[in-house]
Formats: structure tokens, C-alpha cells, sequence
């Protein structure tokens, strides 16, 4: 029975990267023997053991057959006659496929420090082929590890586009969609994981709502880059450099899918494609099961983002709308990532990336104008019912109206 640290410690290890969690291979040992140990078996279709003290993960090294379409489909074998070889090598990258034993040496089949060296994320070998969730995991590696340099062989990305056409990615469910979208929103570079599954045709398959941006125009007076894919990547690159919460990231992702059902007589305008993009981010959440909070967010933004932008030129009555709209006065935080969401839609146009957005600052202090409405001593002068509110949302727009007109006065 022999030990190993395999996959992701021993790349982020090689790459002087924080090592976040270690997992292990156990070689030449059975069930029984790691119960024996006082291992907790965790793993329902092949056996994966919890460490009595240290709580990490330990796997029987195993072969797997593929025996039926999708990611289920495989027969396990993990006697203890497989080899580290061949448990390496049903891995999916060559940067995943190593291992190290007790003494600090790198077990290395498949090229894997080499690939490091070259920034290279290549399959191990064609059994990559078996599991579509690769193709999502290929792309989520690429978000991740852009800012070092890495990039897709052209054999595997040539390998994840014959998947695609064979159906393979028609077989991936939602739960495994929305896990590794999720992680790749959560990676440096959100934007190059769009990127990767467009380039091998999946994103047709797996958000079809997005991957319809590319080739539709937008009036070049206000985006210079003109077609609305390149906008949706250029705004999802300035919301990952403006917040690291991936539910910002997420609704810049989804804040104008309604652009791409608008009929090509009306291109290059898009009119009424907020309340489309809402429609779509909608249906795109429940099919994928993405969370409240990113749903919620993701259609705030794609519904009221082009009033944002013109929050310069609104009336005090209207900005007073919005902000009830987005929930403001009772979720400031939410309210400060759908003010980032627009922002990253508004650089995200060539030639705008440094350009200022004073709409943010602008709503912030209308807001803080309304809430510094007493809305107890309104309710104290007699009032009732819808009365009260009728009042307070008066005296909130009044004192919008009076910040506003001191801001452009200048005055603090």
C-alpha cells in the first residue's frame, strides 16, 4: 500500500501557488483494508476515503470504461493491481496527471512539468473524450490560469470540438454546468472561459442565449467595438477587474442576451432589449439552477443597466424610481454590485476601458439624500395608510432633487 499527493496540489505546488487542498491516491490497498485503517468512505460510485485526522481526500487508484454517453457512463476498476500510471492517465490534463510520493519526487507519465513549463493545458491521452464535464473543466483552467500565460493545445481544443459535434456536450446536466460556470466566474479571467467554449462550439450547446450575441451588431456611436460578443467579453473583463464577486461577473454575463433575438431589419438598435435580456437570464437560471442571489442580481442589471448609464440626465422622481426598483434602501450591498455590474458594462467598450463612470457616484449620493429622510416624523404628523409612503417617496425625491443641485453646483 503506497501514498501519493496527486493533481491539483502537486501542479499549484510546481507553480509556487498557495496550495488550497491536497488529494490523494492510495495504490495496492482495498476497501477493507482502509476501513481497517480507520477510513471514512465517502465516495458512492468509486472509493474515496476520508482521513481519519486530516479530513482529506484519499482515492483507490482506478481505471475507468466507458460504457454509456454523458459523464455517468463508466464502469470503475480499483483493485489493488492498478497502477499510479494508469490511475495518472484517465486523468484529464497532463498539469493534473502528476503525482508525489513520500520523499518528495514528482511522478510524471504524461509531460505534465513540461506543459507547466509551456504553459500548456493538453489532454493526457484520448480517453479525455469519455467525459464531457472535461470540456467546462478545460475552460475553467483557461480563466484560471490566464494571468500566467496558459493557453489550450490545438490538439485539445481540436479533440473538445470533435466531442461537441459527436453531441457529447448535449449529455452534460445542469448541476455540473452551473458548478464549473460558477468556479470559472470565481478565476482571474471569467471572460477567457466564454472565450474557450465558444472556440470549441460548446457554448451553442450550453448557454445558447450567449453564444447568439456574436455577430450582432450595435451602433458604432456607442460601441466602437461594435459586434455585441466582443461587448460581452470586454464587459465581462472589466467587471473582473473592477470586483471579485462572481455574482457581479455573473450579471454582466447575462445583462444583454436580449440583443441577440433582435430580428437583423431593426440592427444595429436593439429596442426593448432590457426587458428581453431579463426574459432570457430568467430562463438561463432556472435551466441551469443558478442561485437566488446571482438570478436576482443578473436581472436587475440587465433590466435597468441603460437607466443607470443615463443617471446624469434623469429626473430626481425617476432616480428615485430606480433606486426602489433595485431594492436600494434595504440591500446597499446588492445596490453597490449592481452599480459595479453597470460600470463593467459601460468600460467595456473599445477605447472606454479608463474611462470614468460618475453615474455610480452619482446614485450613491441620491441615495444617501433619500434615506436621510426621517420617514418616522412624516409618519408622526397624522398620516395614514398609503398616505405615509405617498409622503416619504415625496420627500425622498425632494431631497434627490437638493443633492443633486448641489453636486452640480459643487458643493460637498
Amino acid at each position: 500500500m503506497q501514498t501519493y499527493l496527486v493533481g491539483g496540489a502537486v501542479r499549484d505546488q510546481l507553480l509556487g501557488l498557495e496550495v488550497r487542498e491536497r488529494d490523494w491516491v492510495v495504490v495496492g490497498a482495498t476497501p477493507d483494508e482502509m476501513e481497517r485503517l480507520g477510513y471514512r468512505r465517502v465516495g458512492r460510485s468509486f472509493p474515496v476515503y476520508i482521513h481519519p485526522v486530516s479530513g482529506e481526500e484519499y482515492a483507490l487508484a482506478r481505471t475507468e470504461r466507458k460504457t454509456a454517453p454523458g459523464y455517468r457512463g463508466f464502469s470503475v476498476n480499483a483493485t489493488p493491481g492498478v497502477t499510479l500510471e494508469e490511475d495518472l492517465q484517465r486523468r484529464d490534463l497532463t498539469i493534473n496527471a502528476m503525482a508525489q510520493d513520500d520523499a518528495g519526487r514528482i511522478v510524471d507519465p504524461y509531460g505534465g512539468q513540461k506543459d507547466l513549463a509551456n504553459r500548456c493545458l493538453r489532454h493526457v491521452s484520448d480517453a479525455f473524450r469519455e467525459d464531457p464535464v472535461r470540456i467546462l473543466r478545460v475552460a475553467r483552467f483557461a480563466a484560471r490560469f490566464a494571468p500566467q500565460g496558459f493557453s489550450v493545445a490545438p490538439e485539445t481544443m481540436e479533440l473538445m470540438r470533435d466531442m461537441v459535434r459527436a453531441g457529447e456536450a448535449h449529455a452534460l446536466v445542469p448541476e455540473r454546468i452551473w458548478q464549473e460556470t460558477e468556479a470559472a466566474l470565481d478565476a482571474p479571467r471569467p471572460d477567457v472561459f466564454i472565450g474557450i467554449l465558444r472556440e470549441c462550439e460548446a457554448l451553442a450547446v450550453i448557454f445558447p442565449e450567449i453564444d447568439a450575441l456574436w455577430g450582432v451588431p450595435q451602433p458604432a456611436r456607442w460601441h466602437p467595438e461594435i459586434d455585441t460578443g466582443t461587448h460581452l467579453l470586454m464587459a465581462l473583463r472589466q467587471a473582473a477587474l473592477l470586483s471579485p464577486s462572481p455574482e457581479v461577473r455573473f450579471a454582466v454575463l447575462v445583462h444583454d442576451l436580449g440583443k441577440g433575438t433582435t430580428p437583423p431589419e431593426r440592427w444595429p438598435r436593439h429596442t426593448g432589449h432590457e426587458e428581453r435580456s431579463v426574459e432570457l437570464a430568467g430562463a438561463l437560471c432556472k435551466r441551469v439552477g443558478a442561485p437566488n442571489r446571482f438570478r436576482d442580481l443578473g436581472v436587475a442589471v440587465a433590466r435597468y443597466h441603460g437607466l443607470a448609464h443615463r443617471a446624469l440626465e434623469l429626473r430626481p422622481a425617476t432616480i428615485l424610481k430606480l433606486l426602489e426598483a433595485v431594492d436600494a434602501f434595504r440591500r446597499s450591498s446588492r445596490f453597490e454590485d449592481f452599480l459595479l455590474a453597470c460600470e463593467a458594462d459601460s468600460r467595456g467598450r473599445l477605447g472606454l476601458a479608463d474611462a470614468p463612470y460618475p453615474q455610480a457616484d452619482w446614485l450613491r449620493r441620491a441615495l444617501r439624500a433619500a434615506k436621510s429622510v426621517d420617514a418616522g416624523a412624516i409618519a408622526s404628523q397624522g398620516l395614514e395608510g398609503e398616505a405615509v409612503g405617498q409622503a416619504v417617496h415625496e420627500e425622498r425625491a425632494r431631497a434627490i432633487a437638493a443633492e443633486l443641485a448641489a453636486a452640480r453646483t459643487g458643493t460637498p
